[in-house]
């Protein structure tokens, strides 16, 4: 066995090297020998740390040690030192081991210990900060049997990692079977902040023979939940377009609710598009920008008529109408773009006529980054010289535009000088004094 002798000490070895025999150490001693250089001090120390429980999370990192003999004494020992309640405690420590190589033993000790637990005194890890602790924890709970289909539920409408959310009402749907009491488990899951709770829910309305109560649902912020319900009322017969339009009608109806607007995009036709321009002028922003959203799903964007939206007073209209815009960029006036860019409008408002005239390429884009480099706003500022740095000359340019040259030369501090002579050379400019062979 070979064993690895750095060349350099740490200073507590040169202070108060250990003593030969470890027999006589005390707990914070065993601890520095625990984690010593030399790995046959730490397999001695592995075999006097059961005179101290204090020490088994130095143990359980020993249980991972890349030393055959040392990691094998730890493990024996944590095999027979871990209860119940010591598992508990070492249940972070031993699951973040686990993510190493050689780190898996400590875990499936930990599950073979655990699963003797209760339900309560798991219940110290379901709300444990760590996602991880709280994955492994529910596992065993839901393996065991420990919760009943009421409390799952809340554990899904309460936790914020998806997995827990995902395990928790799997588990509770599937335990209720098809006779199950669902006044007590469809509540939690309704109402939950988090969409793949409540997807989970609409879509058990069709077992629980509720599938009436899935209509609310088709107006659902999110597009999962809208999909789920779609699927619970067109299998009782239902006609979520038809329930989409007939919303959708009245474009002034101030308690129009935004995921109608886009759900009649999602399950609709290119002749819908008739229901959502008049819904561009709409007073709720949430409206105005599914309307959009909407047009864009559906394909049938007219740029005239979203054109004055990029001026819109709310972010997400004005983001949503950008994107639809993307493909047709080159038909907007970039002089007009580029008005919108000047730090006398609204942060947004410059974010999607940048995004827009970014897109064109060429001395467009050129002149609209150099000229948000002195921007107020330090991303839109980190955004235009990233775009600067990536320029290069579009092929139906016109080479050798002085313009070009002034704004590289604007943004030299970007650039190192070979790669600015090489941007003025690709442009057709100073080819003799770039240092670089012509084409």
């Amino acid at each position: 066995m070979a064993w690895h002798r750095p060349k350099f000490l740490p200073r507590r070895e040169h202070s108060a090297p250990l003593p030969a025999d470890l027999t006589q150490l005390g707990e914070s001693q065993l601890a520095l020998a625990l984690c010593h250089r030399d790995g046959r001090i730490r397999q001695e120390a592995v075999r006097q740390s059961v005179r101290h429980p204090g020490l088994l999370p130095l143990v359980v990192i020993r249980c991972a040690d890349w030393v055959g003999p040392v990691r094998e004494h730890a493990r024996q020992l944590l095999r027979e030192a871990m209860n119940v309640d010591s598992a508990l405690d070492l249940a972070p420590l031993i699951l973040r081991v686990g993510r190493r190589d050689r780190g898996a033993f400590g875990v499936d000790v930990l599950g073979q210990i655990l699963r003797q637990a209760t339900c309560g005194q798991l219940a110290v890890l379901f709300s444990d900060p760590d996602r991880i602790v709280r994955r492994f924890a529910y596992r065993l709970a839901i393996e065991g049997q420990l919760l009943d289909p009421a409390e799952l539920a809340r554990a899904a409408a309460g936790d914020q990692d998806t997995v827990v959310q995902d395990l928790c009402a799997t588990a509770a749907l599937t335990a209720l079977g098809d006779e199950g009491a669902y006044e007590d488990v469809l509540p939690p899951l309704l109402s939950a902040r988090n969409p793949r709770t409540r997807s989970a829910g609409v879509t058990a309305l069709r077992r629980a023979g509720r599938s009436e109560q899935a209509q609310p649902f088709l107006r659902d912020r999110s597009a999962l939940v809208r999909a789920c319900a779609r699927y619970v009322v067109r299998q009782q017969g239902g006609d979520p377009a038809a329930w989409y339009r007939e919303r959708c009608t009245v474009a002034d109806d101030p308690e129009l609710p935004p995921g109608a607007v886009i759900g009649l995009a999602e399950c609709g036709n290119r002749a819908d598009a008739g229901l959502l321009r008049p819904l561009l002028v709409h007073p709720s922003a949430g409206v105005r920008a599914r309307a959009v959203a909407g047009l864009r799903a559906l394909d049938c964007v007219d740029v005239k008529q979203l054109r004055p939206l990029l001026d819109d007073p709310a972010a997400g209209v004005v983001r949503e109408a950008a994107a639809a815009l993307l493909p047709s960029a080159k038909e907007l006036p970039a002089d007009w773009l580029s008005e919108r860019t000047s730090s006398e409008r609204p942060r947004h408002v410059r974010v999607g006529a940048f995004r827009l005239l970014d897109t064109c390429g060429g001395i467009v884009a050129l002149r609209a980054a150099v000229g948000l480099l002195e921007d107020p706003d330090m991303k839109l500022r980190t955004w235009a010289a990233q775009s600067v740095q990536r320029w290069h000359p579009s092929p139906d340019g016109r080479r050798g535009d002085a313009e070009v040259g002034e704004l590289l030369d604007r943004s030299q501090h970007l650039f190192s000088d070979y790669i600015l002579r090489r941007r003025k050379w690709e442009a057709g400019l100073d080819i003799a004094g770039a240092g670089l062979a012509a084409p």
